[in-house]
C-alpha cells in the first residue's frame, strides 16, 4: 500500500484506515476483519468481545478528569460494499484495497474504497488508542453485515451496551448531523419457467449496458442515475414486441444497495430480422443517451453477434410476461418527504436481474421512512411481480430511525460545529439505513446522533474520502469528545 496514504493528516486516523483496509472484509465475510479488531482491542489491554452475532464490542474507561461524564458509544460498521469495474482483476476475498491519493481526494483503483464506513471505525480505532485525548467511558460497537441485511444491528441484545448516548459514524456529507434515517425492506421475486429449443434460422446476440455510475441506492437515488436494469429491459421490450427476440440469459447488478451499473444479456433473433433489429436497437440507445447525456454521459451500450446462437431461450409467453413486469415495478424515487425539504421518503432500487437455465430472479430494495409507505410500494412491486407467476418474498426488513429534535447530544454537536467552521451545519434526516433506528429498538432510550466526514460515490468503484474533509471531521470527534454531558 502506498505510503502516501500514511502520511496523510491526520495521521492518527489514515494510519489506522490503511490497516483496516489491508484486511478483506466484504458484507458477509467478516470473519478476519473480526478477528483483526479482537486482537487489536486486546493488544491495547482493554476488554474486547463479541456477541452471538459476532458484533465486536471494546471498552475503555474514562480518561481522567471525565469519570463524571455520561457513557458513549462509538459505533460503525465493519464490512463494505465490494464492487469493482467490469476490467478490472481483484479478489475481495483475499486482497486488500489498493489506495492511493487524488488531489483532495483518496481513492481505489478499480474497487470501492471502503470509507464508507472504513472512516469512522478508523477514528473510532484511533480514539481507542490514543493516550492524549480526553474523552467519557466509551464502548466502541463494531458491527457486522450492515450493507447486506444489518444482521449485526438486528441481532445486537439489549443490556449488552452501558452507554446512554450513541456517536454512529456513517454519514457521508461533513456538513450534516443526522437526526434520522429511511427503513428498507428487501422484495425479491423468483419464478422458474421450462426453457424451449432456440428456433432454427436464429443468431445470438450478447447485449451490454456499461458505463453507469452507479452508487448509494439511498443516498443516490434522487440523482436521476441510469439504472442498467431498467435499460436492458427497455432494450429487451422493444427486441420482443418488434422482432420477437428471445431471453437466453440475464446478468444484471450485483448488490441489493447498489444501483446498478452494468447488465448482460443474450438473446436471439430471427436472422431473417438481424439487419432491422441491430438498427431500430441503435435508434433506442441514442434516444437512451439523449435522456440520460447530463446524469450518465459515459454510458454504453454494446451489440456482439455471436458465432452460435445459445441452444436454450425463455418461451415467449414466460418472456412476454417478465419484461411487462419489469416495465411495471417502480425503480427511482417514489415519494418526497411532506416534511423534511427535499428528503427523499420513499424509494425502490431494482438492484440485480438474473435469468437462465429455466430460473428467474429479481432483487429489490425498498426504502422508506415511513413505515406504512415502505410496505405500499412493496406491495407495489409484489402486485407487479405476482402477475407474473413469480413467487415474492419480503425479507430483512429494518425500522427507521424516528427524528429526535430535542436531543442533548444534538445541542452539543451543533455549537462545535458553528464555532469551528463559521457556520451552521444542516441537521437532518437521510435516505439511507443508518443502524440508529434499529439500535433503539433494544436501546430505546438512549440519545443517538449520526455524523462523518464527506465520501462521495459510496457503493461504486468511484467512491472517494476527502482529506480536507477527514481533518474537519476529526477535529470535531475530537471536540465532541471533550464536551459530552455531564452525568
Amino acid at each position: 500500500m502506498s505510503q502516501e496514504i500514511r502520511n496523510l493528516e491526520p495521521k492518527v486516523l489514515w494510519n489506522k484506515f490503511a490497516d483496516l483496509n489491508a484486511v478483506p472484509r466484504p458484507s458477509k465475510k467478516e470473519e478476519r476483519v473480526i478477528e483483526f479488531m479482537k486482537d487489536f482491542g486486546k493488544n491495547l489491554g482493554l476488554e474486547t468481545f463479541e456477541d452471538e452475532i459476532r458484533n465486536v464490542i471494546i471498552r475503555k474507561p474514562a480518561t481522567p478528569g471525565m469519570e463524571n461524564r455520561k457513557a458513549i458509544v462509538m459505533q460503525g460498521h465493519l464490512d463494505m460494499v465490494h464492487q469493482k469495474n467490469g476490467d478490472t482483476i481483484f479478489d475481495f476475498d483475499t486482497q486488500g484495497i489498493d489506495m492511493y491519493v487524488d488531489g483532495d481526494w483518496v481513492r481505489a483503483r478499480g474497487t470501492t474504497l471502503g470509507a464508507d464506513n472504513g472512516l469512522g471505525v478508523a477514528a473510532i480505532m484511533a480514539i481507542l488508542e490514543s493516550t492524549d485525548i480526553p474523552h467519557p467511558a466509551i464502548e466502541a460497537l463494531f458491527t457486522i453485515d450492515e450493507e447486506t441485511g444489518m444482521t449485526g444491528a438486528l441481532n445486537l441484545k439489549g443490556g449488552i451496551l452501558q452507554g446512554q448516548i450513541l456517536l454512529n459514524l456513517d454519514t457521508e456529507e461533513d456538513d450534516e448531523i443526522d437526526i434520522g434515517c429511511a427503513g428498507g425492506i428487501d422484495v425479491t421475486a423468483t419464478a422458474e419457467y421450462d426453457e424451449e429449443e432456440t428456433p432454427e434460422a436464429s443468431v445470438g446476440y450478447k447485449i451490454t449496458v456499461k458505463g453507469l455510475k452507479g452508487g448509494h441506492s439511498g443516498m443516490d437515488i434522487h440523482k436521476g442515475l441510469g439504472n442498467a436494469n431498467k435499460i436492458m429491459n427497455r432494450l429487451l421490450f422493444d427486441g420482443f414486441d418488434n422482432f420477437g427476440l428471445q431471453i437466453s440469459e440475464i446478468q444484471g447488478g450485483s448488490l441489493r444497495n447498489a444501483i446498478p451499473r452494468e447488465s448482460v444479456a443474450t438473446v436471439v433473433i430471427a436472422e431473417v430480422y438481424d439487419e432491422a433489429f441491430v438498427f431500430d436497437m441503435q435508434q433506442i440507445v441514442n434516444d437512451i443517451k439523449t435522456e440520460l447525456k447530463t446524469t450518465e454521459p459515459n454510458l454504453e451500450v454494446v451489440f456482439e453477434k455471436l458465432k452460435a446462437a445459445p441452444a436454450k431461450v425463455m418461451p415467449s409467453i414466460a418472456q412476454f410476461y417478465f419484461v411487462r413486469a419489469m416495465y411495471a415495478a417502480h425503480n427511482g424515487v417514489y415519494a418526497m418527504s411532506a416534511d423534511f425539504a427535499d428528503l427523499v421518503e420513499t424509494s425502490n432500487n431494482i438492484a440485480k436481474v438474473v435469468v437462465g437455465d429455466g430460473n428467474l430472479t429479481v432483487k429489490c430494495l425498498t426504502r422508506s421512512s415511513v413505515e406504512t409507505a415502505k410496505f405500499d410500494l412493496a406491495n407495489g412491486l409484489r402486485s407487479a411481480f405476482e402477475l407474473m407467476g413469480c413467487e415474492v418474498e419480503f425479507s430483512g426488513s429494518y425500522p427507521g430511525w424516528t427524528p429526535n429534535a430535542e436531543s442533548e447530544i444534538l445541542d452539543v454537536l451543533v455549537p462545535i460545529y458553528e464555532k469551528q467552521n463559521g457556520a451552521k451545519p444542516s441537521v437532518v434526516a437521510c435516505h439511507a439505513g443508518l443502524e440508529c433506528g434499529i439500535l433503539g429498538t433494544n436501546y430505546p432510550e438512549m440519545d443517538m446522533i449520526s455524523f462523518g466526514p464527506t465520501i462521495h460515490g459510496a457503493h461504486s468503484p468511484d467512491e472517494r474520502a476527502s482529506i480536507s474533509s477527514s481533518q474537519k471531521f476529526w477535529k470535531f470527534l475530537v471536540e465532541i469528545l471533550a464536551n459530552i454531558p455531564l452525568k
